[in-house]
């Protein structure tokens, strides 16, 4: 876990490795340039795995962002997460959001998963670049994920 500053100075709630690596790498650019990565981001979500390639309606439709996005955390007998997502080209801010959760959530235990702040979405320096709606977008999707989680984990301990 890292914790860290946000530009105000205030202390941001500790992160995996892996999302902190994502949210330091946003921090450390100029504001004007954020954007840019997000969609740098948007080209590298990974492909879905051909079980759900072939059944895309295994996947949960997002229904906070605007675009239709789906996504899907699975927890593997190890207790360890894969996220999956879907979201169009043509719509790269939400794409990149996809992929910033597919790239840091992937890899992580369960429990590592459950304890990634709520208000991660805002942490990542995009607040005054990306409407309010769609960072809503990428809470609903790490919202899912971890019902998801916490649903699996229910039904096989």
């Amino acid at each position: 876990m890292s914790t860290t500053t946000d530009p105000s100075g205030d202390p941001v709630a500790e992160l995996p490795a892996s999302l902190a690596e994502i949210r330091d790498e946003f921090l450390a650019v100029p504001e004007r340039e954020r954007l840019q990565l997000l969609l740098e981001f948007a080209n590298e979500l990974p492909d879905l795995p051909e079980r759900y390639a072939s059944a895309p309606g295994m996947l949960e439709r997002v229904e906070e962002c605007q675009s239709p996005v789906r996504a899907f955390a699975e927890v593997d007998g190890e207790s360890v997460v894969h996220f999956y997502a879907t979201a169009p080209a043509e719509a790269p801010t939400t794409r990149g959001f996809a992929s910033i959760l597919a790239q840091g959530v992937s890899g992580l235990t369960a429990q590592q998963v459950l304890d990634i702040p709520d208000e991660f979405p805002l942490q990542i320096g995009l607040t005054r670049a990306i409407s309010p709606l769609r960072l809503n977008g990428m809470s609903g999707m790490l919202t899912r994920a971890k019902r998801q989680i916490r649903e699996q984990l229910a039904t096989h301990p």
